[in-house]
């Protein structure tokens, strides 16, 4: 639909992305995320974890490629996408589940480092990261773009 929403979650991946392939063929990734806040109790002054968010998300195509090839259970991650609800029954208990449509996602470099690579120049454009280390510092390495798709390139319109 158009005119949804973005929303953008600060989260941890629960487990590893679960690639997939459709009966057409097309490759689409699943991945759960927990954003959990920190709270500041007034009176004692300490911080504790507050009640996690547990998102769903889903992406598709080279995308989902991407993220299968470079995401893994445990990374600090920033995702937006269009929020969804789902209603289903568990146990006899009706449930509600919230899931993102996956618009961009990439490793937060607040407690880690990652070094990206663009991929091959396409219409739409794609790149991956990889090696996120836990060493605070964050790099500036970008690689060349190849076969055009720089910055100082001529705009189509």
């Amino acid at each position: 639909m158009a005119g949804e929403p973005l929303i953008t979650v600060v989260g941890n991946l629960v487990a590893d992305p679960e690639p997939r392939v459709s009966q057409a063929g097309k490759s689409w990734v699943t991945f759960r995320i927990a954003s959990t806040p920190r709270v500041r109790d007034r009176q004692s002054g300490d911080w504790s974890d507050g009640e996690a968010l547990w998102l769903g998300c889903r992406a598709y195509g080279e995308y989902a490629d991407n993220i299968a090839a470079t995401l893994t259970k445990g990374m600090r991650v920033i995702v937006q996408g269009r929020l969804t609800q789902q209603t289903y029954e568990k146990d006899g208990q009706q449930r509600t589940a919230l899931n993102l449509e996956v618009e961009e996602v990439g490793p937060s470099l607040r407690f880690a480092t990652a070094q990206v690579t663009r991929g091959q120049a396409r219409s739409g454009g794609s790149g991956g990261v990889s090696g996120a280390g836990a060493t605070g510092q964050a790099q500036n390495e970008w690689n060349a773009p190849q076969g055009g798709g720089g910055f100082d390139d001529e705009q189509p319109f």
